[in-house]
């Protein structure tokens, strides 16, 4: 781990840390991911076949349908989720999903906001609450 840090916003707060998975563009979870196992099921996407679950899922912002909040909160569920997203941009559909899944099943995702740049898959990266209640990440 390059020991580096970046303050962050969260849109959801709370602790994690993973391997990076970085994409350049934006992924859906709405038909993007299967919520069963993880995977990267969008044909389109550079990621298809890679499996998030357990990963720090790094992109621009999430892209698609206001389904992305259930399908994530499924993901969730199960533990074939993310354990953390870092985004350039807020994204409220999978804040949404994030915030469902931590009142309904009690199980927390932070979700990010922050400067991605530079970051490279397969970096370790942990994110957890700064003394000012801001997003820490560090890589």
């Amino acid at each position: 781990m390059r020991a580096a840090e970046r303050a962050g916003t969260f849109q959801l707060a709370g602790a994690a840390e993973g391997q990076s998975l970085v994409f350049s563009q934006p992924l859906s979870f709405w038909g993007g991911i299967d919520a069963a196992t993880g995977d990267i099921i969008d044909h389109s996407h550079p990621g298809l076949g890679q499996n998030v679950a357990g990963k720090i899922l790094v992109m621009p912002s999430g892209r698609g349908s206001s389904s992305a909040s259930s399908v994530l909160a499924e993901a969730i569920r199960k533990g074939t989720a993310p354990a953390g997203i870092l985004m350039e941009r807020p994204d409220p559909i999978l804040a949404v999903g994030a915030i469902v899944a931590e009142f309904l099943y009690g199980i927390s995702m932070p979700l990010v906001v922050c400067d991605i740049s530079g970051v490279v898959s397969g970096e370790r990266i942990a994110i957890d609450v700064g003394e000012d209640g801001k997003a820490r990440v560090t890589l």
